[in-house]
């Protein structure tokens, strides 16, 4: 037992270590990028370190996997050099006993990435989409989904418009049951219109039997109104950017991730890629045991056999190949080629067993 919590503290330091290491690597790298981005814009230093924060949750969520290996990397060729673990065999503890700490503790970090990185890294991501996208056009656009339908929001220098639906194509490209609200600068109404349909194109939503009631104090807003068959808006949204923040499933806590996929299928959209993101996330913990069994098959040797470096590079490229295979499999997965549940769970559990058969193989041949 004593042995145990001594690897789970040696590999625990080790993966706080190189995790702080590399965001820091993230926040220097960023944060240049952040300045070319909006250099432009004039934001000024603060407000670059501030997005600069917000997004590097998402790029170490990204990395989780290689951290892991680095992590388990460090542990056995200390390991290995300082001869503690020759002694440990010596002392009849086979090498799968010995990975049990580790094994563990990614387990935990698995499980604290999922129930808490994953709702951090959505609540920065969408802060830092809000604030790139006012920094950017001197107004944030906004997409979210509920139970009254689809709710858009688009914005410029003159005011802001609120857009709601109640369903869309499959493609977000034509809405239906559409209401626009028109804001000025004072954040007062100024114009409500509502239509049967309403689609965006050429930078406009083109609206077909369309009502608009004009909102000005002392106006009756009925004697006022006015019935169209086409009528133009103009918009500062893309069928892209609504597409992209519909589609991103890391935008939305996991936790209200399935009331979200249920409120996508009810407004007409498909919500696969959301159950695949939801299966993957449930899936991690498995991964990251993966990384740590492919990293240990490589390094749980004696350093006097040589060959150190080749271990830890094939050991790194064969985690990228793993973690290229999940990103395939669930691309399948959301394409509709294979189902939810294998897209997910498939490489996961593949990765364990290729790395419990490399750790037999290395060490009972």
């Amino acid at each position: 037992m004593i042995l145990h919590v001594y690897f789970a503290r040696r590999f625990a330091m080790a993966f706080l270590l190189i995790t702080a290491v590399l965001f820091a690597l993230v926040m220097l790298i960023d944060a240049v990028e952040q300045a070319r981005r909006f250099g432009g814009a004039d934001i000024g230093w603060q407000r670059i370190l501030g997005l600069t924060l917000l997004n590097a949750p998402q790029t170490i969520n990204l990395i989780l996997p290689l951290i892991i290996i680095l992590a388990t990397i460090a542990l056995f060729i200390s390991l290995a050099r300082s001869s503690e673990l020759v002694v440990t065999r010596a002392a009849g503890r086979s090498a799968m006993r010995a990975l049990i700490a580790p094994v563990f503790v990614a387990m935990i970090i698995g499980v604290l990435a999922v129930s808490m990185l994953n709702p951090i890294v959505a609540a920065t991501g969408n802060r830092y989409l809000q604030l790139s996208e006012s920094y950017r056009a001197g107004g944030a656009s906004a997409l979210s989904v509920s139970d009254e339908g689809l709710w858009l929001r688009q914005g410029n220098t003159d005011g802001q418009t609120v857009i709601r639906a109640w369903r869309s194509n499959a493609d977000a490209s034509v809405l239906y049951d559409v209401t626009f609200i028109t804001y000025d600068k004072t954040n007062g109404p100024i114009r409500r219109i509502e239509a049967g349909s309403a689609a965006l194109r050429d930078g406009a939503w083109s609206l077909r039997t369309a009502k608009s009631w004009p909102l000005k104090a002392g106006q009756n807003a009925e004697a006022n109104a006015e019935i169209h068959t086409v009528l133009e808006i103009p918009s500062s949204l893309t069928l892209e950017r609504i597409r992209e923040s519909i589609g991103k499933p890391a935008a939305v806590s996991i936790y209200n991730l399935p009331t979200f996929i249920r409120q996508l299928e009810q407004a007409g959209f498909s919500a696969r890629r959301h159950k695949v993101w939801l299966q993957a996330e449930f899936a991690r913990p498995l991964f990251l045991v993966a990384m740590v069994l492919v990293a240990s098959a490589f390094t749980m040797r004696h350093t006097r056999f040589g060959g150190t470096g080749t271990a830890v590079l094939t050991a790194v490229l064969l985690g990228f190949a793993l973690y290229f295979v999940r990103s395939f499999a669930q691309i399948l997965g959301e394409n509709g080629q294979i189902p939810v549940l294998l897209a997910a769970w498939a490489p996961p559990v593949a990765a364990v067993l290729l790395a419990v058969g490399l750790l037999l193989h290395v060490e009972d041949g």
